[in-house]
């Protein structure tokens, strides 16, 4: 799912939205979020923020969990895949970028998601969504790699980009989001070459 796709999908859900309200709504999460922190973040104080009704916050957004998601996406950057032409620096730049995202703030609003989504139905679905699109964008890398014959062809590009969002999650809930360039290299090898001990 590209993201206007997802973003064509979150406009879907509930009443058709009104672009100036939506974007008062979410420049004032965002403000919120900024200056107070994820722990002060609530529908009645995006409300107040943005002088929004809460009816039409939650017919937009059913919860505190898919408005931060929301957030989140809008705030990720546009470059996090790259086309380098070699799989194993497409891998390690994508590692180096993500986990350096996440290091800059967006990293505890993504926390924060995960954590709704585990109490939260409608922010769980919309996780779910959110990251099998993601998955298809780092499956892409994988796919143009086979396409050049530098890996094999029955790579599950799904599962290979699972795996590295794997990691990544992992490094993010454990709070492990230093990374150097050697480690990502390294990551990036393993990812790319696997482990088993050349004939």
């Amino acid at each position: 799912m590209t993201d206007s796709e997802y973003d064509e999908r979150r406009r879907s859900i509930g009443a058709r939205r009104n672009p100036e309200a939506q974007e008062a709504i979410l420049d004032a999460a965002e403000a919120i979020l900024i200056e107070d922190g994820a722990a002060a973040f609530s529908i009645e104080a995006v409300a107040r923020r943005a002088r929004a009704g809460k009816p039409t916050i939650y017919r937009w957004w059913p919860t505190r969990g898919t408005l931060l998601l929301d957030i989140y996406h809008r705030q990720k950057p546009a470059v996090i895949h790259a086309d380098t032409g070699s799989l194993e620096e497409d891998v390690t730049l994508f590692i180096e970028r993500l986990l350096e995202y996440w290091k800059g703030g967006a990293g505890q609003v993504f926390r924060v998601v995960v954590a709704e989504a585990q109490r939260d139905v409608a922010c769980a679905e919309a996780l779910r969504t959110y990251a099998a699109g993601r998955r298809r964008q780092t499956a892409a890398m994988f796919e143009r790699a086979i396409a050049r014959g530098e890996i094999s062809p029955d790579t599950d590009s799904l599962l290979a980009a699972e795996m590295l969002a794997a990691l990544a999650w992992h490094r993010l809930l454990t709070d492990r989001l230093a990374i150097d360039r050697n480690e990502a290299k390294t990551v990036a090898r393993q990812v790319v070459r696997g482990l088993k001990v050349s004939d």
